[in-house]
């Protein structure tokens, strides 16, 4: 086949070359060719006929008027689907071999005939203007710490001018988190830019249906720093593509930083967030020009943070515990029937009353989940040691596995009533003293068979009797010859 690369060289060598043959040698082609090409004086690509005809009869010319006046009212239908269904309405007239046809034949009637599509706008940003933010989950990267997995999420904010860009570990989409996430993004910038979009965030949003577009915490985030807000229609997330497009490239960012550290394990949670300060900085140093002419156009901070916390008033109930966001937690005993002051924040809660912090509390995520500390219960619970045993937060009772152990051991010796009260006397030990003497001198008694009982524990711990640390256990290395050895020696049985 002849190319137009070869038609070129024809042309432009025939006033140099006086004879035919001469000139289709030196462009690859016979002198009959070269002659039809002078001729026209075309290339091939310029001659070649579009092929608009049909090679082959169209299967579905039969059904086709009524295909398309089905589309036109089913415009959500797959071809696949489509395709099943005429096989089930003619049976033994179309092989799964003409589906390909069909999807071909679909798509272009909906290219020429169907609907149109929904078009992306490119959009203009200007210095100053625009902040976007979302949270995205980090689980697909598959950070661990110390070799625990680190389940967690990254508020993540983005300049949309310059692209600079940074994050906060988090680990739910509340308002706490978002609040938290903005302040430290806005800080480290050193300005406010004029809008910030997020998507329909219920941290943010309110519900559809409510008169107000935006609760009134985030109102008040707003008003604080100056900004307008937006946010996405829902289900459109491509109207924050400039944050969605950045959560991609800096997972990727992430993936590729973790292959050239060589481990996915950190020491800490600092230690991960310094190695990801460390990746924003680098992501940012290539945007400072950019980043120059937005910083000049930033309205300036206020002069200090909002509070990142919400403010509840809770009643302390009669089983010594509060209600908050759907999760329950316990309080000391003498609180009860007490109203308190939560302060809630991205990953704990504080307990005020009085003017006094009383407890701070890791916070829980999810619905219907419960933090019980023994150490607020524990005074009555040895009081009324029969409420132990159908007590709804009774695994709560077991700090460590050795305190479950010893537990079930009481039980069997002395039965579920007795051996729960005698367990209680040992967990009171434990809040009165040190939970942590109290566990090895059960891992003690445990290993040794030895009665458990409070007195004795008690003894020990007043008499300050440590017992012997876990001892170490050396395993020597395998020699792998005596495998040799073993298997000679089969061989020489099998020969015998």
């Amino acid at each position: 086949m002849v190319t137009d690369m070869q038609v070129r060289r024809l042309l432009g060598m025939q006033k140099k070359v006086e004879y035919l043959y001469k000139l289709a040698d030196l462009a690859g082609m016979s002198p009959k060719t070269a002659r039809k090409y002078l001729r026209a004086g075309r290339l091939p690509s310029q001659l070649k006929k579009e092929h608009t005809w049909k090679t082959r009869r169209d299967p579905f010319e039969e059904v086709w008027s009524w295909v398309e006046s089905f589309l036109r009212d089913n415009e959500g239908i797959e071809a696949k689907s489509f395709f099943v269904s005429l096989q089930r309405q003619y049976p033994g007239k179309y092989q799964d071999g003409q589906l390909r046809t069909f999807q071909r034949r679909i798509k272009q009637w909906r290219a020429l005939h169907g609907p149109g599509k929904e078009v992306f706008f490119p959009q203009v940003y200007r210095p100053g203007q625009w902040a976007e933010s979302d949270f995205t989950r980090m689980s697909s990267i598959g950070i661990t710490i110390r070799r625990v997995p680190f389940d967690h999420m990254i508020y993540h904010f983005v300049l949309c001018y310059s692209n600079w860009e940074t994050g906060t570990i988090c680990f739910s989409e509340s308002y706490e988190a978002l609040s938290y996430g903005i302040q430290n993004a806005l800080w480290a910038l050193g300005g406010v830019p004029r809008y910030h979009r997020t998507d329909n965030l219920t941290a943010a949003v309110n519900r559809v249906g409510s008169p107000e577009v935006y609760n009134d915490n985030y109102k008040a985030l707003a008003m604080h720093y100056g900004f307008e807000s937006e946010k996405t229609q829902p289900k459109c997330p491509h109207e924050n593509g400039d944050v969605e497009q950045r959560h991609h490239r800096f997972k990727e960012a992430v993936e590729q930083a973790l292959i050239i550290r060589g481990s996915r394990d950190f020491n800490s949670r600092q230690d991960y967030e310094v190695f990801l300060r460390g990746l924003f900085d680098r992501l940012n140093s290539g945007r400072q020009q950019r980043l120059k002419e937005e910083l000049e156009l930033l309205r300036m901070l206020p002069d200090r943070r909002l509070e990142d916390f919400r403010r509840l008033e809770c009643r302390v109930s009669q089983a010594s515990t509060i209600r908050v966001l759907k999760n329950t937690y316990s309080l000391h005993s003498r609180l009860i029937g007490e109203m308190v002051e939560v302060r809630i924040y991205a990953e704990y809660i504080e307990v005020w009353y009085a003017q006094r912090k009383v407890e701070k509390l890791t916070r829980l995520r999810g619905e219907n989940n419960h933090s019980i500390d023994y150490r607020h219960v524990i005074d009555t619970l040895v009081r009324k040691p029969g409420a132990f045993e159908n007590y709804r937060y009774k695994q709560d009772m077991f700090p460590t596995s050795l305190f479950r152990m010893a537990y079930d051991i009481l039980c069997k010796d002395y039965g579920v009533k007795h051996g729960g009260k005698r367990y209680l006397k040992i967990l009171h030990l434990a809040a009165g003293y040190d939970e942590s003497t109290v566990n090895s001198i059960l891992r003690f008694l445990i290993g040794r068979n030895q009665p458990i009982n409070a007195e004795e524990i008690k003894r020990m711990i007043e008499d300050d009797m440590k017992p012997p640390e876990i001892t170490d256990i050396q395993i020597e290395d395998v020699d792998l010859a005596d495998y040799d050895n073993l298997l000679e020696y089969d061989k020489e049985l099998l020969a015998v």
